[in-house]
């Protein structure tokens, strides 16, 4: 069964920064691409950043060159470091087995809130 924990979330004023991360288990987190998506207050998903096997990433424009994604093969574990934070950047953040366009099993969730 796989099992994706996501942490690292909480509330920051704009300009602040937030690292999230996702522990995964029961799947094959090495060889497989894994994804950030979120859902803003009353929105529907949206995809955020995918980061391939190859270490490759690729980002939304809305957070280009404000957030990064890595992962730790060895820990089974992904992160997400967000940076500049703003207030439209406030929802649940989920992390996601597989790309963008082929998304399997996601974690629980961790709220970020972004407010003066």
């Amino acid at each position: 069964e796989v099992q994706l924990v996501e942490s690292g979330g909480g509330l920051v004023r704009p300009g602040e920064s937030l690292t999230l991360s996702c522990v995964v288990s029961g799947f094959a987190f090495g060889y497989n691409a894994m994804s950030w998506v979120r859902r803003a207050p009353g929105k529907g998903l949206e995809w955020v950043s995918t980061i391939n096997r190859f270490r490759d990433t690729t980002y939304t424009n809305s957070v280009k060159g404000r957030f990064a994604t890595s992962r730790d093969n060895a820990k089974n574990t992904l992160y997400l470091q967000m940076n500049s934070l703003r207030p439209e950047d406030t929802g649940v953040y989920y992390c996601q087995t597989g790309g963008q366009y082929e998304p399997g099993s996601r974690g629980q969730g961790t709220q970020v809130t972004v407010s003066p």
